[in-house]
């Protein structure tokens, strides 16, 4: 089994003269192996020695070759050391190896949280075999960082040993497709194998990458003292949220009077209902204070601060918004999350390192809830945002010892409605009129693509960069009132295809309906859409003079096994005119993996549906 892992610079010429992968045979490249190996110290250091080789197949894999690590920079509790980085090619059946100059590692600041390790190797094509290791180290640390298995490319074999002191307990969360290779306790460790692992596909409404990919992660949850008791740490999640609340450092960051806060409070006081009050604190705080990129669940020098300078990180931004509600008589929490790029906060794997932000929840009844997140410029008070959909929250009631996790979902549909009138001319253009309405996420979505590109690539973003589609006179409504959906209103022109006295075109326009998102035919990830959906398009379109119809759309009406998918279709002809209405709707916001089979076929047949032309043609 180890024989797959060689030391540094020691390759079988056999890897050097390998043309493909056997399990994957349109890769570019592929990891021969990757290998760590984690010691995790009684005093909470941890320290990583990683070796990782890679085989670049053709010139298209050379991209392969250019390599940045990531790791954490605040406090200056990660480093990286002891990088060696060299190509491998076979030239003349002689191994010639090529080494970077250690000049050639460079250290680059990404973000507030970020820093990373970028190096290019020289001397790379076809046939290359590239190398790389390196000394990884955290000073301070409760837990071990997740191991992913599979990669962008395929990998042959992925391993990772993990050795900690006899008097540290661990709960292990795995995810893996098929069995481990090797899943051996050895010494004071682990060690984990995983071989011929596909590469990791980005696939559509899936969630974070790391959701879907292979991997392991290592949480500490109990340390055996000198005296030979255990103490049990992060044993569920309700103890690690009255744990974090019994920190003085950490909950009193979150509730300390703000400078000028006493006349919002008496503003809000003076609203007559709850929902009032908790639109203009959610409205004021999202005008008032701007969020500086950076999200955390801590505030770094307290919400005093944070709201002295006008600008904080998320944790900070939501801390002040959950501050002043409850001054104002709202029963309102706290809650740690992990927002969709960050991956699913899971119930049954208790490690806070998965929760990267706070924000404030405010319990109506027993089954109405309202989840404020201040950051997002765009989403509704009575609207859950949608990054944090379909994951859990920990809620801190730490006035009633209460710290449950609380399941992250709508019930609320969005929709979108398009209506739209058009004539065709003898010019066999579409002269038209169109309105559409979006309500719940489509119009957060609408509205935040409207405000951060100008009106033409706007305009070119509804008619998806169709050249044959022409906007005019584009008005938006409500865009400044976030209780009313959004309405765009637009004339439009619309080239049909004409070809030998025929005419075509798609009456599927405006709409975000034209690609079929799953087209693959498998699928690694489940599939989240986040929320239920339903579209409605409706059309008038008189037809040119000296034309009939030669071919419409029949009559359709599609649902998916579970009902919690319809599409219906229903056209008609009279008076020289075609009124047709479209109908799709999304009732369920999940699906497994087992059940992408019903619903990629299911989805062919409606977009084929969807995408069917009305063909008209010229003589009697």
């Amino acid at each position: 089994m180890r024989a797959q892992v060689r030391g540094y610079g020691n390759i079988d010429t056999a890897d050097l003269k390998l043309t493909s992968c056997d399990f994957e045979k349109d890769a570019n490249a592929m990891v021969l192996f990757d290998r760590a190996k984690v010691n995790f110290s009684f005093m909470g250091t941890l320290a990583m020695e990683r070796h990782k080789r890679i085989k670049i197949l053709n010139d298209r894999g050379k991209e392969q070759g250019n390599i940045r690590i990531e790791y954490d920079n605040v406090y200056g509790v990660e480093h990286i050391y002891n990088i060696e980085a060299q190509t491998i090619n076979l030239e003349n059946n002689k191994i010639v190896i090529t080494k970077i100059d250690p000049k050639l590692f460079y250290f680059q600041h990404t973000d507030k949280r970020k820093d990373e390790l970028v190096f290019s190797f020289p001397n790379v094509k076809a046939g290359s075999v590239v190398e790389f290791r390196y000394g990884f180290v955290r000073n301070i640390s409760v837990n071990f960082p997740a191991w992913y298995f599979q990669n962008d490319i395929p990998t042959r074999y992925s391993e990772f040993d993990a050795y900690f002191d006899s008097r540290l307990g661990f709960t292990v969360a795995s995810r893996i497709s098929k069995p481990f290779a090797r899943d051996t306790a050895v010494p004071n460790g682990h060690v984990w194998v995983v071989k011929d692992i596909a590469s990791a596909k980005d696939e559509s409404f899936m969630r974070a990458k790391g959701d879907a990919r292979e991997s392991i992660a290592l949480s500490l949850n109990e340390v055996q003292g000198l005296d030979g008791k255990t103490i049990r740490l992060y044993d569920t999640w309700e103890t690690a949220g009255r744990k974090l609340a019994s920190e003085k450092d950490y909950y009193k960051q979150l509730d300390q009077h703000l400078g000028d806060e006493d006349d919002l409070i008496k503003q809000a006081v003076a609203l007559k209902t709850d929902d009032e009050k908790i639109a203009f604190l959610y409205n004021k705080v999202k005008t008032t204070m701007s969020w500086n990129g950076y999200e955390h669940w801590a505030s770094k020098d307290g919400i005093k601060s944070a709201w002295k300078k006008r600008s904080g990180n998320s944790a900070e931004v939501n801390a002040i918004l959950y501050h002043l509600l409850k001054k104002s008589g709202i029963k309102a929490y706290p809650m740690l999350v992990s927002t969709r790029e960050n991956g699913l906060l899971r119930p049954d794997f208790v490690d806070i390192f998965q929760i990267n932000s706070l924000v404030t929840y405010v319990p109506v009844d027993s089954s109405k809830y309202y989840l404020l997140d201040a950051t997002s410029k765009f989403e509704t008070y009575n609207q859950i945002p949608f990054n944090l959909l379909n994951s859990y929250g920990l809620c801190l009631d730490k006035e009633k010892d209460k710290y449950n996790m609380v399941f992250l979902k709508t019930n609320a549909s969005s929709r979108e409605v398009i209506v739209m009138t058009g004539e065709i001319g003898a010019d066999a253009k579409m002269h038209g009129s169109a309105e559409v309405v979006s309500s719940g996420y489509n119009r957060t979505g609408k509205l935040e693509i409207l405000k951060s590109i100008d009106q033409k690539k706007y305009e070119e973003f509804l008619t998806e960069n169709d050249n044959n589609l022409k906007l005019i006179n584009l008005k938006s409504e409500n865009v400044e009132v976030d209780t009313l959906p959004l309405k765009q209103s637009f004339d439009f022109t619309y080239e049909l295809n004409n070809t030998d006295n025929y005419l075509l075109f798609s009456p599927n326009i405006f709409t975000t309906l034209h690609a079929n998102p799953f087209l693959s035919e498998n699928r690694a990830s489940e599939i989240d859409f986040g929320y239920t959906n339903s579209h409605l398009i409706i059309g008038t379109y008189k037809l040119p003079p000296g034309y009939k119809v030669e071919s419409l759309p029949k009559d359709a009406n599609m649902i998916i096994a579970d009902k919690s998918i319809h599409f219906k279709r229903v056209l008609a002809q009279e008076d020289g005119s075609i009124q047709l209405k479209y109908e799709v709707s999304i009732t369920r916001t999940t699906f497994s993996r087992s059940e992408y089979p019903d619903l990629h076929e299911f989805y062919k047949k409606m977009y084929d549906l969807l995408n069917e032309p009305i063909i008209l043609k010229k003589g009697s």
